[in-house]
Parts: C-alpha cells; sequence; structure tokens
C-alpha cells in the first residue's frame, strides 16, 4: 500500500477557485509528506475566490495539458462557481480526468468541482456528493446524491463545502494509501 508521504497530488485549477479548497487540500497534503503540483490552463499563477471578491493567487508548477497522470497517485479538483464552469469546457482537462479514473486512481472534487465529473462522464452508478446548488446536474447525471461532509466510492471522492475540508482531505489519504481502484472505463 502506498503510503501518503510518498504520493504525489495534482492539483487542476483556474482563476475563481474557491480561496480554501485549492489552499487547505494542497497545504494539508503537503504538510503529510505528498508531493503536490498545482496545474493551471496557462501554467501560470491563478487567482482565487474568496467572499465576495478575488482573493490570493496561488502559483502553478506547470500546465494542465503538460501534467502525465501516470506520475500522480491522485487527482483535486477545488470548487468554487468560477473555476469548474471554466475548466468543465476545456477538453485537456476532461482527457486528464478521465485518464486518472480509467487507471483507477483517486479522483477528488469539491463543492462545484462535481461539474467537471459529470463533463468527464465518471458519475454514472456513482455515490456522490456536492454543494447543494449543482445536486439536481450530479442526480441528472447518474449519481446517487448523498447529503454528507465526505462520500468515497471505488476511489471517487466527493465533498459539499469549505465546512468539509477536514473530511475530504482524511479521505483522500485513505482513497491514496488503499491504492489503485479497479473500474471499468467511462
Amino acid at each position: 500500500m502506498p503510503n501518503i508521504a510518498e504520493a504525489k497530488v495534482l492539483i487542476i485549477s483556474t482563476h475563481g477557485f474557491e480561496q480554501s479548497e485549492l489552499e487547505f487540500p494542497r497545504d494539508q497534503l503537503r504538510a503529510k509528506g505528498a508531493e503536490v503540483h498545482v496545474a493551471t490552463l496557462d501554467g501560470k499563477a491563478i487567482k482565487g475566490w474568496e467572499g465576495s471578491d478575488w482573493g490570493r493567487e496561488a502559483e502553478a508548477d506547470l500546465k494542465i495539458e503538460d501534467a502525465n497522470p501516470h506520475d500522480y497517485d491522485a487527482l483535486v479538483i477545488p470548487g468554487g462557481q468560477i473555476n469548474p464552469d471554466l475548466l468543465r469546457v476545456e477538453e485537456p482537462v476532461l482527457a486528464l480526468v478521465r485518464t486518472f479514473h480509467d487507471q483507477g486512481k483517486v479522483v477528488a472534487a469539491v463543492c462545484h468541482a462535481p461539474w467537471v465529473l459529470i463533463e468527464a462522464g465518471i458519475v454514472a452508478g456513482r455515490r456522490m456528493t456536492c454543494y447543494t446548488s449543482i445536486r439536481t446536474d450530479l442526480e441528472n447525471a447518474g449519481a446517487k446524491v448523498m447529503d454528507t461532509s465526505v462520500v468515497a466510492d471505488n476511489g471517487i471522492v466527493t465533498s459539499r463545502q469549505p465546512d468539509d475540508l477536514k473530511d475530504f482531505v482524511s479521505k483522500i489519504v485513505e482513497e491514496i494509501e488503499e491504492g489503485t481502484h479497479g473500474r471499468k472505463a467511462a
């Protein structure tokens, strides 16, 4: 079984990510010893959203299209309304999500980020959770939606909102340490 201290995690995001939903997982996973990279659409720093205005920048390590899923144990997608809405129309993002999924690696999405998983076609039949306003979107895509802080279904980890981030990160660690998850391609 892999140990979190030996894991590599990729966070994908663009402008408008919910500040805490990128920073908390990034910083907590790093504190646990994981190597964490942030990939953005252009490989440049991105600006978060905090409260009712723009927040702090997050540095980028690489471009999303340059990320090699074989190099990572898990993929994390922060929410916010803006970030996942912009990501879900980008084919390199969807291809990356599908590859992580098809390789049985952990795919984690919080808040509005399950929109990206819907677009990638990997939610049908799965138990998941999400932010209240996208619950119907997830149900219409075939997911079994639950109202709980975190849900893991065969390595797909979802949470509802910033208040759930401690549970979200704990479940990501647990799923990484379980190793790859056998699943059928979407």
